[in-house]
């Protein structure tokens, strides 16, 4: 168990990161992938910027949001699913990029003592692809994925079993960069700390948060203070 006091401040944390828009921009992959499905099936491509306004719930609710859009028949969603989900794995990672500052800040929060997760909407398979093809995979003890469970987020039992896939070191907080993330946390009860750079839909000041970051560089003291905080208000 690491010791959680230095100089009399918190410094050990149990940390669950969303994986889209928080650690990697994968938005590039998966407008590639769902234009791949589109093309198979006969219909235009849409804009990177539409796509990512149905990013967020997992691939299913992806690919329903294209749909509806693109006025195809509902019938058609689980073969859809299969189709983006076979062009993505295909090229999970071809144009996927880590956040400027998210090794450095995962290195320094690893060094402190912090216990580390993954808990993302994506499929565990590719999530761990991806993880892995951007050398992030090794600084994370659990990476849940969105068909890890029964359940997804914003369902807060999704982050509470990646929490209890981890041995836990100090409180726990959830960083993610969505409407769906922060909706999570609250429900579980837990700290949230909001990526304002990620794939959100709204402005920062409508998503309840904890407190938040525009370059992960300052994540690690964030996440001090976050935990000074909680440590006061014990």
């Amino acid at each position: 168990m690491h010791d959680t006091k230095a100089k009399g401040q918190p410094v050990t944390a149990t940390i669950m990161f969303d994986l889209d828009g928080t650690l990697v921009d994968s938005l590039p992959d998966l407008a590639a992938a769902t234009n791949n499905m589109l093309r198979d099936t006969g219909v235009r491509p849409l804009s990177m910027d539409q796509i990512k306004q149905f990013v967020g719930n997992g691939l299913p609710k992806l690919v329903e949001r294209v749909i509806y859009h693109c006025d195809l028949s509902m019938g058609q969603h689980a073969d859809l699913c299969q189709l983006t989900l076979a062009h993505y794995n295909a090229a999970s990672s071809d144009r996927t990029v880590v956040y400027p500052g998210v090794l450095q800040a995962l290195e320094h929060l690893r060094d402190t003592g912090c216990v580390l997760g993954v808990c993302t909407n994506k499929p565990e398979a590719p999530a761990r692809h991806v993880l892995e093809a951007m050398g992030l995979a090794p600084y994370f003890d659990a990476i849940l994925g969105g068909d890890s469970l029964n359940t997804r987020k914003p369902d807060p039992a999704h982050l509470e079993a990646s929490f209890a896939a981890v041995t836990p070191a100090g409180p726990q907080l959830f960083v993610g960069d969505s409407e769906v993330d922060a909706e999570t946390a609250h429900r579980a009860q837990v700290p949230f700390l909001l990526f304002t750079e990620g794939y959100r839909k709204s402005p920062v000041a409508d998503i309840p948060h904890t407190a938040s970051y525009s370059q992960s560089s300052e994540l690690p003291d964030l996440v001090m203070k976050v935990l000074q905080s909680l440590d006061q208000n014990a």
